[in-house]
Order: structure tokens, then sequence, then C-alpha cells
């Protein structure tokens, strides 16, 4: 069993309310579960320092991010630039633990030679290149579009410096393939989550729930693509909920009676949203990772309705009602919304992700992974 582990983290992790700080704060209530004693790092910026993480970890570091003018005109990415710091590194240097960078954001040192000798590992939530771009394509406002697809270009370039590390932890198999083939070191360890047990209500709820961040361009473009393709087109009810939503959203649900807009829910309401509906359906236009709330809806909700860029290649296909588009998703919600979901349905879900999506296995293999290498450089 490792003793300790420094954990640099892009943001505070706490409250887990947006994909990458879930990850990163359920990764560390695992860890610590299994007796990790945990050094975490934090980038701060838009959070309040948190008085929770104390209970999880043996020493938390806060680090101020850097302005953004004074990182957009240097070669690396932006969203490495910003999160740089001496004080990290003098940090790191106190002992020769185990570090897990989390994001390739917080890799700005991780060719550092100093740290050379240390067991680095990087925790890759997406392939962020390839992310960026697709914000790109995706945004609407010329600045806005110039930036991701320079920080896309950026980020791309910049990716070579995950040859320093020991292991890439990937969060997709579509991920891993591609790690793996640049890299040659990457082990696919699926997205940590609030859910320890599959908890679904059986029966049938009266109205499908479409949930995100509304603020990000991708669930937003979800959003409208629901309202105008599918539901504006059939009178069955649809709540929309999520963080952040924009104003054109809130004119457009407002021409129809049977759509409803909740802005930003807290835990316990989003979590009652998605256990009462009698369909969660999520679509995405960017394949990429592997989405924090489909892991949300399948832990506790009935039925799911994917599009395949949701769901392909991820082990969740069987638990999922694919569509190819606007057209089979009304089809299938007019075969689906009358139909109960059973016991027999609940018990799949608990044999798909008890086996490939628990939190405490997925740090049992990050743990597994730092012993290894630890005996191989005792044996080298």
């Amino acid at each position: 069993m490792i003793n300790k582990i420094h954990i640099i983290s892009f943001n505070i992790p706490y409250p887990p309310n947006y994909g990458g700080v879930i990850d990163v704060f359920y990764k560390i209530k695992a860890l610590h579960s299994l007796g990790v004693k945990i050094h975490l790092h934090c980038y701060q910026y838009g959070r309040d320092i948190s008085s929770e993480l104390d209970e999880y970890c043996e020493k938390v570091y806060y680090y101020p991010r850097k302005n953004f003018f004074k990182s957009i005109y240097s070669h690396v990415p932006y969203i490495v630039g910003s999160r740089s710091s001496d004080d990290l590194m003098s940090n790191l240097l106190e002992d020769d633990n185990p570090i897990l960078f989390e994001g390739l954001h917080t890799c700005a040192n991780l060719g550092h030679p100093h740290l050379k000798d240390r067991i680095k590992i990087v925790r890759m939530h997406n392939v962020e290149w390839d992310y960026y771009k697709s914000l790109g394509k995706a945004e609407q406002n010329f600045f806005r579009k110039f930036y991701f697809y320079t920080e896309s270009f950026k980020l791309k370039h910049f990716e070579n410096i995950l040859n320093n590390a020991n292991h890439i932890l990937s969060i997709s198999p579509n991920d891993t393939e591609y790690l793996q083939e640049k890299y040659s070191n990457a082990a696919y360890v699926t997205a940590f989550h609030s859910n320890e047990n599959v908890n679904i209500n059986t029966g049938i709820g009266d109205y499908a729930l479409y949930h995100g961040n509304l603020g990000v361009i991708e669930n937003n473009q979800a959003a409208f693509y629901l309202i105008e393709k599918v539901f504006k087109k059939i009178d069955y009810p649809l709540k929309i909920a999520g963080k952040k939503p924009l104003d054109s959203l809130f004119k457009l649900v407002n021409k129809y009676d049977h759509i409803e807009l909740i802005p930003d829910p807290d835990f316990p309401q989003m979590l009652e949203l998605i256990k009462n509906a009698h369909i969660n359906v999520l679509p995405t236009f960017q394949p990429t990772g592997i989405k924090l709330k489909l892991i949300n809806a399948l832990y506790n909700g009935r039925f799911c309705i994917v599009n395949n860029a949701m769901v392909e290649n991820t082990g969740l296909q069987d638990l999922c009602i694919q569509v190819e588009d606007a057209k089979s998703t009304i089809s299938q919600i007019e075969n689906f919304k009358d139909q109960p979901f059973t016991s027999k349905d609940i018990e799949l879900r608990k044999k798909v992700l008890y086996q490939g999506f628990s939190n405490l296995e997925n740090a049992k293999k990050i743990i597994n992974l730092i012993k290894s290498t630890e005996l191989i450089d005792t044996k080298s």
C-alpha cells in the first residue's frame, strides 16, 4: 500500500458540482478510504478555500491562478501557463512521494528535471486539443472561436509533455486508444462519481429530463436541439435543468407550455429530477471523454435515451436506448413513455455499473499502478 500521494488539482474540487472537479473529489475520497494520505495542491479561482477537503487530505495547499493576459501570448496553452507556481514546486520537493497531475492543465512542471525520478501520473479528463477544437467548431462568437482554435493548436503541441509521465489515466476507451497508441502508457480508469449504489425508482414517471451545465456551449446546443428538433413536435413534457442557462434558452422555453427550465438546481434537487423522470434524454455533439451526467442518470434514473456519440465504446451501450437522429428520438420516446421500469432493468444496471464504474475499484487500479512502478524501480 502506498503511504502518501501528491494530487495537483486544476481548481478547488469542492463543492463537487461540475464534471472535472467531481472526478477529482470522489477520487480523493476513494483513495482516502483506502488509507492513502493525500497532499492536495489546488489552483484557486472562482471558488473559496474549502474546509471540507481537510476531512480527506492530510494537507491542502492553495495557489493563485495567473491572469489571462499574462499567459495568452505564450506558446504554452493558457490553461497550462496560468497554472504554474514556484511555491508548488517547492512543496512537491519536500518528499519523494508519487504525484498525480489532474488534467493536462496542471502539467506545467511535469517535465521539470527535479521531478525526473518521481513517479508521475497524469489524469486526462479529455484529449484536450480535440476537446478545444470541438468547442471552437460550436462557438459563434469570433473572438471566443479564435481562442478555442488557438488553444487547441497549442495543446496539441504541448501534449508531448506526457512522455514524462509514468502512467496516463484515460477516462474513456476512445481516449485510451489514442493515448496508448501515442504514448504507450495509458490505463483506462473510468470517471469517479458521487454514486455508491444504484438507486432507481421502478414504475412510470411523467416527464423527460435533460440536465447539464447550461453555460457550456455543448450542453446549451443539446438543449436547443431537443426543443427545436424533438419536443416542439410532440406533447410529452420536457424538463431542462442545469447551471447558468443563457437568456436565449429562457426565451425559447417560454414558447412552449410543456417545456420547463429549472435554473441552478442544487445537488438534492437535481438528484430528485433524475430519479423522478421517466426518460433521461442525453444527446451530445462532442464524443470526448465520458459524461458524468450519463453515469448519474444510469445510477439513479429510469430509461436513458442517448445518441451514439454519448455512449459509443463506453461499455454502457446495453444500458441505454440508442438513437441516430431527432426522428428516432421521437420514436423511442413514444415507445417507452408508457413502459414501466422494472426490477429486472435495475439488476442489469447493477451488474454493469458495479463491475466497471466503482470508485473503490478504480482507486485500487491507481494504487496498483504506483506499486508496480515502485517494484520496477526497485529492480532496475
